[in-house]
């Protein structure tokens, strides 16, 4: 029996790599919780800590109870939820395409998302259709997209891209027109839920899309090992006896569901799935066992910090605004990066 003994320079990295990993766990959890204190105490009515602490026990001023537990606990919830299902469904995509452009709304769910919604508000539905209906729309759009990508028994990556693009076109043109249609009230209540906001958000969001969220941000990170292989390419993968059908179906699917739980939140919300991938791989480096846990974990920083910078100055913004003002110029000099270096 032999052993292969491992080179000086091998083990030396063993160590690095845990140090580094841990070093941005810490950083990422002390960041959250920070954000998370800043968002219950901050806003309108400001809450000291021991406020804060008095209004956790149900003690205390009636008002801040109802502050706390019925307006800023929701919402940071609701932020924290959107947020980390966005990072880990952008982390998916990007390992299964082998594309670090693509991101959760590729495959046609802002789009289909946003034609229910206008459609849910047009009829006067009841508000708790709003995230059902988002929801659905979503997950119907990207099933039609799947399926004109696949051809027997593959799927073709690039089908599913021009796919998805002519389904936000499509899906897009009917939307404005049923906005150019619509009385200037649904209008309104349309454009809100599509700008992307959390405002107003409640128990009622969290409970029902949260459980859901947190059984397919399980399910994503359990699909690690065939991100992994995917993203080596299709004819290794083939090699090392990876379905690419299958596998792709099953991260698409998982994909599909996180991000439609988040527009069905907080409405269009776009660039966290874009650009915190990115930024966890520069982290802990691209193994996809590392990269989708933290990347949910980065999703939930990011967007919550988007939401309390959205409601810090004197008129609330919506975090879809926001992160779009802090994303289009990183998303620009990705571009401008992979063109350096040849890319597409």
């Amino acid at each position: 029996m032999t052993t292969t003994a491992r080179s000086p320079h091998t083990l030396s990295k063993v160590p690095r790599q845990r140090q580094r990993v841990f070093l941005s766990a810490a950083l990422l959890l002390g960041g959250l919780g920070l954000v998370i204190f800043l968002s219950l105490t901050n806003g309108s009515v400001a809450l000291t800590w021991s406020e804060l602490m008095t209004a956790a026990l149900r003690q205390g001023d009636t008002i801040n109870q109802t502050i706390l537990w019925d307006l800023r606990l929701p919402r940071v919830l609701a932020a924290l939820i959107v947020g980390a299902a966005l990072g880990l469904a952008g982390a998916l995509l990007q390992g299964m395409l082998r594309n670090g452009l693509a991101s959760p709304f590729l495959l046609g769910i802002s789009a289909g998302a946003g034609l229910m919604v206008v459609l849910i508000v047009g009829v006067g539905l009841v508000q708790i259709w709003t995230p059902l209906g988002a929801w659905l729309g979503a997950v119907i759009t990207t099933f039609l997209v799947y399926l004109l990508a696949r051809t027997g028994t593959t799927l073709s990556v690039e089908r599913l891209i021009l796919g998805g693009v002519a389904f936000s076109s499509f899906f897009g043109a009917i939307q404005s027109l049923l906005l150019l249609m619509s009385p200037d009230g649904q209008i309104q209540a349309a454009l809100n839920w599509l700008i992307g906001s959390l405002n107003g958000r409640g128990w009622t969001e969290v409970t029902l899309v949260g459980p859901v969220v947190l059984v397919a941000a399980i399910a994503g990170c359990l699909l690690a090992r065939q991100v992994n292989l995917l993203s080596l390419g299709e004819d290794l993968a083939t090699g090392l006896g990876t379905s690419l059908l299958r596998s792709r179906c099953l991260i698409g699917a998982v994909a599909t569901l996180l991000a439609a739980g988040a527009v069905s939140i907080a409405g269009l919300v776009g660039f966290v799935g874009l650009i915190v991938p990115h930024g966890v791989r520069l982290l802990v480096g691209t193994d996809y066992r590392l990269v989708l846990p933290f990347s949910a974990l980065g999703g939930a920083l990011v967007l919550s910090a988007a939401d309390l910078l959205a409601r810090t100055g004197p008129v609330e913004l919506p975090v879809g605004v926001v992160t779009a003002i802090l994303g289009a110029p990183v998303f620009i000099g990705l571009l401008y990066r992979r063109r350096l270096r040849g890319g597409v």
